[in-house]
């Protein structure tokens, strides 16, 4: 059997690999470092109680979020005057290097106790590393904050239990 019919698909397939390792270089030197500054200034400059949060797992997978972590500050005094009120946190914008090099941005919801999980996310995308530029990242966080306003004070018709 001959086997130089193969050489084609060899050759695509070390190109596949390099253009993997030339997407998980540039998340490495540039759009790591631009996530992990504008979500940073977000957060210096509205403090709503979310921080950013590195992630690196699976050896060579890494995430960076932006995740509500605590309460409005601003609203402390406002929610000891409910004394049932209970803040639930989680509710992230979460930008994640897949193993192709590519970086998915999802929003997940916070889990609430005895609810479905089936609505726990939604998929904003999947970039190429060189996309994920600063204005990119401000218009996810826009999305994410509208996102996370409905998920707060969700609209009659779609409030659980609701049955039309």
């Amino acid at each position: 059997m001959k086997t130089e019919h193969l050489e084609e698909r060899v050759n695509d397939y070390i190109k596949s690999i390099e253009i993997v390792i030339q997407k998980k270089i540039f998340w490495k030197q540039k759009t790591r470092t631009v996530l992990l500054k504008t979500l940073n200034n977000i957060v210096t400059q509205y403090n709503i109680g979310w921080q950013v949060q590195e992630l690196n797992w699976i050896q060579s997978n890494e995430a960076i979020n932006i995740t509500f972590d605590s309460f409005p500050p601003e609203l402390m005094e406002k929610t000891n005057l409910i004394t049932s009120y209970q803040f639930i946190q989680g509710g992230s914008l979460v930008f994640s290097q897949s193993y192709s090099g590519d970086v998915h941005v999802i929003i997940l919801f916070p889990i609430v106790e005895d609810t479905s999980i089936e609505n726990s996310s939604i998929e904003l995308g999947i970039f190429k590393p060189e996309e994920i530029t600063e204005k990119m990242i401000i218009e996810r966080v826009d999305e994410f904050l509208k996102q996370m306003i409905q998920w707060e004070v969700p609209n009659l018709k779609t409030k659980l239990g609701f049955q039309p």
